[in-house]
């Protein structure tokens, strides 16, 4: 059953300008080769003929795919969208909009459906984006792990996590009716082609015939990547649409195991098939931050060494591991937010004005970020690890005391870090990481610290502390999302006296929608085939080339980690990190 819903906004303002919403780009991964374009009658069958003597890779499928529809004069793809006139309802419907006598369905494979991120992230993101009218006319969506459960098992399961817009409750439980039909289960081994064709059987039968499209999401811990990959591209790849892989972190430990992985996938898929997410890069104010400098010529000129003293990226969580002990202890807090969060924010607060919007444009910029960053010292760098604490009348357990970690445990769980770029704009410019667990409080936010006013006239009112006249510029991630600016300013009455105040775009108060979960726009842009907001390989081969040699000196070197008390601030040696470069950490003050 077909459920029409209102135009999704999401398609005709979130395009590059330079890339019309329905234009001729193909995606690359499945497009003909143009030395076979010229020659329809016969492509189908050179290219099948190609593929023997080697394995049938899912690319190997897709070319004759692509062939297939090139021969029949059928839809050129366009990242999975059909070319159709731009004043077409703005391509409404990512693949459900007819195009002579084809019509395009969209089968989204959750695999490791069981497990937490599945009920808890992606499968609420996709109800919403159905909520929303975001998702094709024509789609399924599919659950794969090892546990035993019937369709209507898993449909109790997911029912459990979805919730509806607060700003749009209409016809909630009626619409998760509908989505919940096309919710369904199948069980198998993540290394079993067998299992994986029996998948493939179930999902030709609700595609009904129509050109496919297939989504696998990997929500699984990536030891089994390969092999699940492996599978599903040699039994359960689309026969006559594209085929994409989303992988989540973590990517590897260190250089050497994220270079395997990606070979390893690379055996069954080419680049563009693979969309690797970070979802901080699908947070609102993350997406903002380009907007906020490339768009507004306030800021444009500022942004460089000449006014820009440091800048900080704290992110602090205020609880601990909370029983995934076992989990953590195998990366720490470097690998599990700085070497992809945190570097994801500094490479796009950084980077040149891109050639345009497009992936390739924005991601080159960011790759020649990450590669300009000096060597990482192990001066610059401290650790912590939470302890014990009572607070309140109540005992907070110390990071050892989690029955899941060995109680020697050096694994950090806070890490600070002054991290350089080498290059004109930001040369000598102190990139301060801050990143923890049981601290004071849960935030993430990019703090930005003016150099002082040359002469001064003012300085008198603030005493010899000339920190206190410092202009900043916070962007607050999350939670409570808001940008503000702080300035001096004078305080009304007959004598001459100043204080700080905010101006301040507080999301919440500005605008009456809820702000979208990562995993919603990152969803809808894997559908859509937009690679902005995914890292490309060289990419994260940059950032664990920059991290991997100070891990494997904390590991050598057996550092032992700062213990800090559970809900405070984190240990001291990241204030004195801070204050040998002149810093004071922005989110100490009280005000704060």
């Amino acid at each position: 059953m077909a459920f029409s819903s209102p135009k999704c906004p999401y398609f005709s303002s979130h395009l590059a300008p330079s890339r019309a919403p329905c234009g001729n780009h193909r995606d690359r991964a499945f497009a003909a080769p143009a030395s076979l374009q010229s020659s329809p009658k016969h492509l189908l069958t050179r290219l099948t003929s190609q593929c023997k003597g080697r394995e049938s890779t899912v690319v190997c499928r897709q070319e004759a795919a692509a062939a297939s529809a090139t021969t029949a004069k059928e839809t050129v793809l366009n990242g999975g969208l059909p070319t159709i006139p731009s004043n077409s309802k703005e391509c409404r419907d990512i693949a459900g909009i007819s195009t002579g006598e084809e019509e395009h369905t969209v089968s989204i494979t959750v695999v490791g459906a069981s497990g937490d991120l599945a009920k808890k992230k992606i499968f609420p993101a996709l109800f919403a984006l159905y909520y929303e009218g975001c998702l094709p006319k024509h789609f399924t969506i599919f659950g794969y792990a090892r546990s035993k459960m019937t369709d209507a098992e898993l449909r109790n399961m997911v029912s459990k996590t979805l919730t509806c817009r607060l700003d749009k409750r209409e016809n909630c439980g009626e619409k998760m009716d509908q989505f919940l039909k096309r919710c369904f289960y199948h069980s198998g081994q993540y290394n079993s082609e067998e299992n994986f064709a029996d998948l493939d059987k179930k999902l030709q039968e609700h595609e009904g015939g129509k050109l496919s499209n297939r989504i696998f999401y990997l929500s699984i811990p990536p030891n089994i990547f390969i092999a699940v990959v492996k599978c599903a591209s040699k039994s359960a790849s689309s026969m006559n649409g594209w085929t994409r892989v989303v992988v989540e972190k973590p990517f590897g430990r260190d250089y050497e195991s994220s270079a395997a992985l990606t070979r390893g996938l690379k055996e069954y898929l080419v680049e563009d098939q693979i969309f690797r997410i970070d979802h901080y890069l699908g947070k609102e104010l993350v997406e903002n931050l380009s907007v906020l400098r490339f768009s507004n010529l306030v800021f444009e000129p500022l942004w460089s060494r000449q006014y820009i003293r440091n800048v900080q990226l704290t992110f602090s969580e205020d609880f601990g591991t909370e029983g995934r002990g076992g989990y953590f202890d195998n990366y720490g807090i470097i690998r599990d937010v700085m070497q992809n969060h945190l570097l994801q924010i500094l490479a796009l607060f950084a980077m040149e004005t891109p050639a345009s919007l497009d992936a390739e444009d924005l991601r080159n910029e960011k790759v020649k970020v990450i590669r300009s960053i000096k060597p990482l010292q192990l001066e610059n760098v401290v650790i912590g690890q939470y302890k014990s604490h009572k607070k309140g009348g109540i005992t907070y357990p110390a990071y050892a005391d989690d029955t899941t970690v060995p109680s020697d445990s050096l694994t950090p769980t806070f890490a600070a870090a002054a991290l350089f770029i080498d290059n004109a704009r930001w040369d000598g410019v102190p990139f301060l990481m801050k990143a923890g667990k049981a601290l004071h409080t849960r935030r993430t936010e990019i703090r930005v610290q003016f150099r002082h006013v040359p002469g001064n006239i003012y300085k008198r009112s603030f005493g010899t502390d000339l920190d206190q006249a410092t202009n900043e510029l916070v962007i607050r991630v999350q939670p409570d999302e808001a940008i503000y600016l702080r300035i001096n300013n004078k305080i009304p009455g007959l004598v001459m006296r100043l204080d700080h105040s905010d101006l301040n775009l507080h999301y919440a108060a500005r605008y009456s929608k809820e702000i979208r979960d990562a995993y919603e726009r990152l969803l809808l842009d894997a559908i859509k085939g937009e690679r902005r907001l995914f890292i490309r390989s060289d990419e994260l081969d940059a950032a664990w080339e920059l991290f991997t040699p100070l891990l494997k000196e904390l590991e050598e070197k057996k550092v032992v980690p700062e213990l800090y008390p559970y809900g405070s601030r984190g240990p001291v040696g990241a204030h004195y990190l801070a204050a040998k470069y002149n810093v004071r950490w922005g989110d100490t003050n009280a005000s704060e």
